[in-house]
């Protein structure tokens, strides 16, 4: 996490409360100058939101001018009522920042199964529409969008890099239900830079597969999930793989901040799976390891137990995994197959003590020539798991 920052130039926003949340904000509307384009990846969920299916074809087209979240309600599951009800909050939200309805991303986050309220949208955004002039500011506060869009996050997420003349900045919330089917949680990243639409589709959606794509707090994949990224074109044209490689920068960076504050989260757990056939197989089994309750709660409770590692890799059944082959480390030490010592042990317990873990598996797959293994890697993030995640999940509604 950063300390406060603002939106590249050219993207203006607006918090404020429309009464969803008691009294803190719980709307955020980013609008950015015509001629912007977009890129953005959703839920694959089958029991995904209206504003899901509406800012899939919103985006369709690579172009957006502004995105707007209302957090404490998900209008998931509201039927018909909620499909027209996220359609009339694009338009609503369209005539504020003076731009067409197919050019306004909607999110929602929060509460399944509840409409919005829509007298009070209706009434907030007549208000904000008078006095538009005055209600956005250019450039906005990252962080105080940010904070606009948290529901059970303990802290506003945001991050910055640059690419050559370029910002890239991007805001993020979500730390339960997260176990990622294309992006995960919701994610809006932005960038003064000038990007082709398909040339930004297809990096961002790379970026995307390394950062939000391998994060995990409980193996839930929302209803609402998605990652929008927005580039103005204000600081010209940037060389790809610089817009690229800050592109990833802000969202691993926001990847790892979501890990960090899962609900009840109090570490950090990175997983690298090495030496497996290719990527996907790392990605299967490092996903299997950190999604292991038993692996989650051992690190909890600094306990060293390897043997929880081994299981997780074990029932990724395929014929090419052999535990004969396999090395596992925490940190940096060798717990397997190297025997471990009573003083090991005790430097292992300090070890997950740390705010962050490191587990790291090489699979010693065998590769295609004599004597050589496979290349395949991958790194996943997630959390351990503590009686605090079982409170606020126990207690969400009620």
């Amino acid at each position: 996490m950063v300390g406060e920052v603002a939106f590249p130039p050219g993207f203006g926003l607006h918090t404020g409360n429309i009464g969803i949340k008691d009294r803190t904000e719980d709307v955020m509307i980013l609008s950015a100058p015509p001629g912007t384009t977009a890129a953005g990846v959703f839920t694959k969920s089958r029991f995904s939101g209206p504003s899901v299916t509406l800012s899939r074809a919103h985006v369709a087209d690579g172009r957006a001018r502004s995105v707007v979240i209302i957090s404490k309600n998900a209008n998931v599951a509201t039927g018909a009522v909620g499909d027209e009800n996220a359609a009339e909050v694009a338009g609503l939200t369209a005539r504020v920042v003076g731009c067409d309805t197919r050019e306004v991303i909607v999110a929602s986050t929060g509460v399944i199964g509840v409409r919005y309220p829509m007298d009070r949208i209706r009434a907030y955004m007549t208000r904000l529409g008078t006095a538009r002039d005055d209600s956005f500011d250019e450039p906005g506060s990252a962080t105080t969008a940010a904070t606009a869009i948290m529901t059970t996050d303990t802290h506003a997420k945001v991050a910055t890099a640059r690419a050559g003349p370029a910002r890239v900045v991007g805001i993020a919330k979500g730390v339960g239900m997260i176990e990622p089917d294309m992006a995960t949680m919701l994610a809006v990243i932005t960038t003064d830079a000038a990007a082709d639409p398909a040339a930004l589709d297809a990096m961002f959606r790379r970026v995307v597969d390394r950062t939000f794509n391998a994060v995990s707090i409980d193996t839930d994949t929302s209803t609402s999930d998605m990652a929008v990224v927005l580039a103005s074109g204000r600081a010209g044209p940037v060389e790809r793989a610089a817009l690229e490689a800050a592109l990833g920068e802000v969202c691993l960076d926001l990847t790892r901040q979501l890990a960090a504050d899962g609900e009840g989260a109090e570490t950090l757990i990175v997983v690298t799976v090495e030496g497996a056939r290719d990527d996907a197989q790392a990605k299967w089994v490092a996903k299997s390891i950190v999604n292991s309750p038993l692996v989650k709660t051992a690190v909890h409770g600094r306990d060293p137990n390897w043997g929880r590692v081994a299981m997780a890799v074990g029932k990724c059944y395929e014929d090419d995994i052999l535990a004969d082959r396999i090395t596992i480390r925490f940190g940096g030490t060798e717990v397997y197959p190297a025997p471990i010592t009573p003083d090991v042990l005790e430097e292992l317990e300090r070890y997950l003590a740390s705010p962050e873990v490191l587990i790291h598996v090489d699979l010693g797959v065998p590769g295609d020539g004599p004597d050589s293994q496979g290349t395949g890697a991958f790194t996943v993030y997630g959390c351990d798991l503590t009686d605090g995640y079982v409170r606020i999940n126990a207690d969400y509604t009620t």
